[in-house]
């Protein structure tokens, strides 16, 4: 079997074993993203000599009887906003084309390598990680392996889309509003964001300091425990983590569900949405047996509060662009930048009032539930340069209304698991959130683990590209 349709645990299993080299691993993958990227546009940079020459050192290190890593030969790729040493971090911009290759690997990255991860190289994004497309006009759309016609979502869109066409089997992104969720949805995959302070953003460009979060996209809720427990640990470059234990999660999965109080939210969540993301969201809840529980009403203005935090924060990261560079901005991005330099402090301040009222609201539901279930995205994958979604005789604009049910989760910093349902509109696969408590993504690795052991939910290849 060729490695770009195995699990990364079972990659590292064989290249433990000596079935396979790293090396051998490396060209294949590397091979693949020549003849199949042009398809997708997934990566913007290839890092092919590092690549070979971790290999190598991988495949040395096992030849004088040392112990190899979990990740051991694993190829991975991450979004072109962490720093890979001697690569520029372009953030989806031609702003940063200026700026000099980073000088070392960022957290994420040094992390997944010092578990025996080898880079293949960074992947498109919407500019500054502000969409939800990955329409990069600088560097061209990322599209669906499942339909290259359609967006791939954002801003992870390459991270999705570099797993869905087998690719690679590991990526890493970013979801500030739903940036993991909604290309783990489009794309048919599996994707995490974990509790917010739990990993170090360190050595990735920021977007929104009090809402960003980092986690991995991959075909197995295996595979996304053995990323996540790689990528644990304390690191005090990030002012914004929060101390905390490792605490594995890898092994979890075959625990099953038994015990676990487990409800779909309703309310806020049975807002218009497709058939497609109905019946996926029952398929789910289905399997798992869940009870109905109402959503607290203030989860409207909690995503208000979402839209008003992003926008002030993103704007203060960029004013330098805004008044130096602003021509050279993305006009989506130039546009909500400008509008957010101008949010007055006193909404800015009351949106972390609400924000507050609204996590203490979710933390009264989790009194009494264990795992949440909600739609993950509104519809399945658009096509590409659509601006509008119809739904319910409802006319949305399509940018925001692919956050509609990921940001109000985002903004109070919750562990959430997307968990991909295979064609469930006949054609393209959908996505479901799987919500827990703070620090409690052993829950998600439970259930997502007992729905993917079940067949309810598998992330395969894309079809076109399982050859």
């Amino acid at each position: 079997m060729s490695t770009s349709f195995m699990t990364a645990v079972a990659i590292a299993g064989d290249v433990r074993s000596g079935a396979r080299s790293a090396t051998e691993v490396a060209q294949d993958t590397l091979e693949r993203v020549r003849r199949l990227n042009p398809e997708v546009n997934a990566f913007t940079e290839v890092t092919e000599r590092r690549a070979l020459a971790d290999a190598a050192a991988i495949d040395a290190a096992l030849a004088r009887g040392e112990a190899l890593g979990p990740l051991a030969g694993v190829p991975f790729a991450v979004k072109n906003l962490f720093d890979i040493a001697g690569v520029t971090t372009l953030a989806g911009s031609i702003i940063e084309r200026d700026t000099p290759p980073a000088a070392v690997d960022g957290w994420a990255v040094k992390k997944l390598r010092e578990a025996g991860g080898v880079c293949i190289g960074a992947l498109n994004m919407d500019e500054y990680a502000y969409g939800f497309t990955t329409e990069n006009s600088h560097y061209g759309p990322c599209r669906n392996p499942h339909d290259t016609s359609r967006t791939a979502g954002g801003s992870s869109g390459g991270s999705g889309a570099a797993v869905a066409a087998g690719l690679v089997p590991l990526t890493l992104g970013t979801d500030t509003n739903g940036s993991i969720r909604v290309p783990a949805s489009l794309n048919g995959i599996f994707g995490l964001k974990p509790t917010y302070g739990r990993l170090s953003r360190a050595g990735s460009v920021a977007f929104v300091p009090s809402l960003d979060h980092i986690g991995p996209f991959a075909r197995s809720v295996g595979d996304i425990a053995a990323a996540y427990d790689a990528l644990q640990g304390r690191d005090p470059a990030d002012a914004g983590q929060t101390p905390r234990a490792v605490e594995p999660v890898t092994g979890v999965a075959g625990e099953g569900i038994a015990g676990l109080r487990i409800g779909r939210l309703t309310g806020y969540f049975d807002a218009p949405m497709s058939e497609a993301a109905r019946s996926a969201v029952h398929r789910i809840a289905e399997a798992l047996k869940a009870g109905a529980v109402a959503a607290p009403e203030i989860t409207a203005a909690g995503r208000s509060a979402a839209f008003v935090i992003t926008a002030s924060e993103g704007a203060k990261q960029h004013l330098e662009h805004l008044r130096h560079r602003r021509a050279d901005l993305e006009p989506l991005s130039r546009d909500r930048l400008l509008a957010g330099s101008l949010v007055p402090a006193q909404w800015y301040l009351h949106a972390q009032q609400v924000r507050a009222l609204w996590r203490d609201a979710m933390a009264e539901l989790f009194r009494d539930w264990d795992v949440l279930i909600a739609p993950a995205t509104a519809v399945p994958a658009t096509t590409l340069g659509q601006d509008v979604l119809e739904i319910d005789g409802q006319t949305l604009p399509l940018r925001p209304a692919f956050g509609l049910f990921t940001q109000p989760i985002t903004c109070i910093g919750l562990p959430v698991l997307a968990v991909p349902v295979q064609k469930a509109s006949g054609v393209l696969p959908i996505g479901v959130q799987l919500i827990a408590a703070p620090w409690r993504e052993d829950l998600l690795v439970r259930a997502g683990g007992f729905l993917e052991a079940a067949g309810i939910c598998t992330a395969p290849v894309a079809p076109d590209f399982a050859a």
